[in-house]
């Protein structure tokens, strides 16, 4: 897996868009409306970061089955976000776990703002 496929699986994502705000080398990529929109992936040039699951026991699962390549995400970990190693995880997993994140982030969205079709992505 590299960045650039990801990006664009990740765009492939019903009401997904890419933002840099903060001047990273790699967008973020988001769900929903503008100032609304949620992140559901951090793109960096080795991994991904994506919420792991609803609680961190539940994206813990992660750091088990794949220890040192999967990772606490710094600052937001503690709600179930992880970093996730592109070199040492399998591609299909990877794409199963955006799948997830975007799923865990629209869910959260308010009903008028979840994108049509994300139920299907």
């Amino acid at each position: 897996m590299d960045v650039e496929t990801m990006l664009a699986h990740c765009l492939a994502k019903p009401g997904a868009w890419p933002d840099n705000p903060w001047e990273h080398e790699h967008p973020v990529v988001k769900v929903g409306e503008g100032e609304r929109g949620r992140i559901f992936a951090f793109l960096r040039s080795a991994g991904v970061g994506l919420k792991g699951g609803p609680s961190r026991e539940a994206a813990d699962e992660w750091l088990d089955r794949f220890p040192g390549e999967a990772t606490v995400m710094a600052y937001i970990g503690r709600s179930g976000w992880n970093d996730l190693s592109f070199a040492g995880i399998p591609d299909e997993d990877l794409i199963d776990a955006v799948d997830e994140s975007y799923r865990l982030v629209v869910a959260k969205l308010p009903r008028k703002h979840r994108p049509e079709g994300w139920e299907d992505a």
